[in-house]
């Protein structure tokens, strides 16, 4: 046998070899690279999160434009500030989602291309062989010209084979070059998003400042409030029942409220009639329905077992570091500080006998006594580690606040 019938040969062998690979590789990714459940839900959320955010702030900028009343203007436009805040938190967290699913189907296409260097090195290495071999040199050796022929025949319609097999293969490098475009648009759609969160956050520390010095000047400076929650802080067990001795003050503080004040003594007493009690009501502006105090994911529910062995009494939220909370419902701040255990915390009264407790703030940027609206920031998340709890109750009873979520 000569040299042009075994370079045939060896031809074929390389052609068989690589297709097989090809075929191989072909056989276990035909529908590409599945993305993660982890990130499709991170994802799905985090763009959930951002239409609402967009979709009350815009309610509250409208809302800010119509109200007569300035103190009533200022309450929404800081609520609206803080409502852009979370939608730029959002933006983020989403690019951070979508930038996770891309770069998963980058490893996977990059691993894919990796195994299938080597079927078709060998291809390459033969067609090149026995392409630059001159058919004059083959045609000057001994041997009949017919093995000659034969491996130009091979190479004529192995050609047309490679195209066919390999062009699966053109079309991941295609997606390649196409996800790298992606995550380059991902990564400036990222920064936009940071770079409008850091000027909106400066804008929502104005606010919540502003509004802090005209609840401590409405105050009359001193707030005996203020330090009647830090008695009642102190003297409370445990922070049921510190949420407990709050409602009670508030409620008392509604019934003395809801009183006639004093009347001049009418010249005939004999003709007046005694005054027939109204009948208690549901308040008009009683919440039925609450926002989440900040975004981020719930990795605790209502009633779950926790790790003392007792059952969760609210939820948990895992937010990003140093996200925004904000008020879940128009109310007043009842208690603003530090406890043990549970960080900064928030208790704020609603109408309607309802009580929402927040835990786990980085910063408060709220005072006792405080007018809120639904949206108004109340504070940050941790820098580090961030987890917020919140519990709702309705006439001291505990509810899952998910069932009342707006």
């Amino acid at each position: 046998m000569n040299r042009a019938a075994i370079a045939c040969l060896a031809l074929s062998g390389a052609l068989a070899l690589a297709f097989q690979g090809l075929e191989a590789q072909t056989s276990t990714d035909i529908s590409g690279v599945e993305d993660t459940a982890s990130a499709r839900e991170a994802l799905e959320i985090a763009r959930q999160q951002q239409r609402n955010a967009r979709l009350r702030a815009e309610q509250l900028e409208e809302r800010s434009q119509q109200s007569n009343l300035a103190a009533q203007q200022a309450l929404q436009q800081a609520a609206a500030l803080a409502a852009r805040v979370q939608q730029a938190e959002a933006g983020i967290a989403a690019a951070e989602a979508e930038l996770s699913l891309v770069e998963e189907r980058r490893s996977a296409l990059d691993r894919r291309l990796a195994e299938r260097r080597e079927p078709l090195a060998r291809l390459t290495g033969a067609l090149q062989a026995m392409g630059n071999r001159p058919l004059v040199l083959s045609a000057l050796q001994p041997g009949s010209l017919r093995d000659v022929v034969h491996t130009r025949a091979v190479l004529e319609s192995a050609v047309p084979v490679v195209r066919q097999r390999t062009a699966a293969l053109r079309g991941e490098l295609d997606r390649a070059r196409a996800l790298e475009s992606e995550r380059q648009a991902v990564l400036a759609e990222r920064r936009e998003a940071e770079a409008r969160l850091e000027s909106r956050r400066r804008d929502v520390v104005a606010m919540a400042e502003k509004e802090r010095i005209l609840a401590r000047q409405a105050a009359g400076g001193a707030n005996r409030e203020a330090e009647l929650a830090v008695e009642l802080g102190e003297e409370a067990r445990d922070l049921d029942a510190l949420v407990g001795r709050m409602e009670q003050a508030g409620s008392l503080r509604t019934r003395l409220a809801k009183l006639d004040g004093p009347v001049a003594r009418p010249a005939d007493p004999g003709t007046v009639t005694a005054p027939v009690p109204a009948r208690a009501t549901a308040s008009a502006n009683s919440p039925d329905r609450f926002l989440l105090p900040v975004a981020g994911r719930v990795v605790e529910g209502f009633g779950e077992a926790d790790t003392s062995g007792g059952r969760a009494s609210g939820i948990a939220i895992a937010p990003r570091p140093g996200a925004q909370v904000v008020a879940p419902a128009p109310g007043r701040i009842a208690f603003a500080g530090p406890y043990a255990g549970y960080g900064n915390i928030l208790i704020v009264e609603h109408e309607g006998n309802w009580t929402s407790l927040v835990t786990g703030l980085g910063r408060l940027d709220v005072e006792v006594g405080q007018q809120v609206t639904a949206g108004s920031p109340l504070g940050l998340a941790p820098p580090s580690r961030p987890r917020i709890e919140y519990e709702l109750r309705r006439g001291g009873n505990r509810v899952n606040p998910l069932d009342f979520q707006r």
